[in-house]
């Protein structure tokens, strides 16, 4: 071919990055990491990124499905399931093993397996163990393909409620009083553990919160208002974790502050102020994602106190060394500002206080999701 004709050869445009978005997954979070991935998969610039949805069923099969954000919402007060969504047949998805090769598989039994091509980043959007709890990351860490928010230490730490007290009290963080009964205390010496909840009661009085030490989305939790309740509460909060946390109720107002991951460091979003819902305990899940409790965006404190709770929120993103984002939890109470847990993938759904408080921050839904996908690529994988 002569050099003029090359110099007339139509340019291949360039490729654009390919974000698979990963969602579902083995946690009783399943449905809500749906709806997630749906808000996800509504925002993603199309012009920007090419698309792969791939969900992992409760069963822990990774499937291709379809990129139908309208089925991945809430309806008639059920969440959804990506068995809905995924192909038919029994095929499965392969990420990539090799860091040199970021090329994903389908396979299925009997035929020969199919190229999808490479994907640039994953946007996991699971919530709870086996997505949010490190595991996700630490298989993306091995395959050396980057992805959106913190690494395995991070969000290991941001899933157990154990230690991330631990790690809080360690950088001077305020936690409120708790008491952890793990599996083989409850088993082999069971009145030991209930005499170790109702010292914390004889301290701190009643309600207590029974909670799954390793699950989120306010599942699995109990208010517990005497003894009575007891057994009952930890046989539930068991039911998600063997581990449990028991924490002495904390009297005041709950605020939450987003932290967001910027070119020059994270920031913190104005904060909001989830009031008491009318119609339930407290703000369980119902109160979050079925009867959608709105929250007061921007919350009505001072300056001095939005200051510090920007401050405090930023302080907890550092500690569990975090990136990309997180929501910071706390209780306003008499003596001040006390965290109560961190999300290292909080829920993004169209309620969600997270980017409800970053829309009020002059960052929109679509923007906050593009920032997210940006800063995964410009990081590389590695020790994090």
């Amino acid at each position: 071919m002569s050099t003029e004709n090359l110099a007339q050869s139509p340019q291949q445009p360039p490729r654009k990055p390919r974000v698979a978005v990963v969602f579902g997954g083995r946690s009783s979070e399943h449905g809500i990491s749906m709806v997630t991935a749906g808000a996800v998969l509504r925002a993603i610039d199309r012009t920007k990124y090419d698309v792969l949805p791939i969900g992992i069923t409760q069963s822990g099969r990774w499937v291709l499905t379809a990129d139908d954000p309208e089925r991945m919402a809430i309806t008639e007060r059920r969440t959804p399931d990506v068995e809905q969504l995924a192909d038919s047949g029994e095929g499965g998805v392969v990420l990539p093993v090799d860091p040199a090769n970021r090329e994903v598989v389908y396979t299925e039994p009997g035929s020969v397996p199919k190229a999808l091509g490479e994907i640039d980043v994953v946007f996991p959007v699971l919530h709870g163990p086996y997505g949010e709890d490190g595991t996700l990351q630490g298989l993306l860490e091995l395959a050396g393909v980057p992805y959106v928010g913190s690494g395995v230490l991070a969000s290991a730490v941001g899933q157990d409620k154990e230690y991330m007290k631990r790690v809080f009290t360690s950088f001077g963080l305020k936690v409120g009083p708790y008491v952890v009964i793990r599996p083989r205390e409850w088993d082999q010496d069971g009145s030991a553990a209930r005499k170790k909840i109702i010292d914390l009661a004889g301290d701190h009085g009643w309600p207590l919160f029974v909670k799954p030490a390793r699950a989120g989305s306010s599942i699995g939790i109990t208010k517990v208002d005497d003894l009575s309740g007891l057994d009952e509460a930890i046989a539930e909060a068991q039911r998600h974790d063997p581990k449990i946390l028991v924490e002495a109720a904390l009297r005041g107002r709950e605020i939450e502050c987003g932290v967001l991951d910027f070119e020059d460091g994270p920031r913190a979003s104005v904060p909001s102020e989830i009031p008491s819902p009318e119609t339930h305990a407290y703000y369980d899940f119902e109160a979050k994602y079925i009867d959608s409790t709105p929250g007061i965006v921007p919350a009505p404190l001072t300056p001095e106190e939005t200051a510090e709770v920007q401050k405090l929120a930023v302080d907890a993103f550092e500690a569990a060394s975090c990136e990309g984002l997180v929501r910071a939890d706390f209780f306003l109470t008499g003596d001040g500002f006390v965290i109560n847990e961190i999300n290292t993938m909080p829920g993004m759904t169209p309620i969600s206080m997270y980017p409800q408080m970053w829309q009020a921050s002059g960052v929109g839904y679509p923007e906050l999701v593009d920032r997210l996908i940006q800063a995964a690529l410009r990081r590389s994988t590695g020790l994090r």
